[in-house]
């Protein structure tokens, strides 16, 4: 998975933990696809404070990951999932196990 994906998606996971400017930084980097630069002029700091801002972020949703696996297993879940999806499991027990998990 691309590092870029894979980071917006652990944002989306763990983003309520970091602080509101972390998240706020991380979400005009990863999610938005704005410039160290451009956060920096619209924020009034220097490019390589947002960068150490993205840094440390980065690093705490690595720990959350490392931590709590939430993203691993719901890549397991999905996995899980496709393959009953190829074995044509009954397809009722399917949809509802999708809306349970809100897949």
């Amino acid at each position: 998975m691309e590092e870029k994906v894979r980071i917006s998606i652990l944002l989306e996971i763990y983003g309520k933990l970091l602080t509101e400017k972390q998240y706020e930084f991380m979400d005009y980097y990863y999610n938005q696809d704005l410039s160290l630069s451009e956060i920096g002029d619209n924020n009034d700091i220097t490019r390589q404070a947002v960068r150490t801002i993205l840094l440390k972020s980065k690093k705490k949703l690595e720990e959350y990951e490392k931590q709590l696996k939430f993203m691993e297993k719901e890549e397991k879940i999905k996995k899980c999932i496709e393959e009953l999806e190829e074995t044509n499991a009954d397809k009722k027990i399917l949809k509802k196990i999708k809306q349970q998990i809100d897949f």
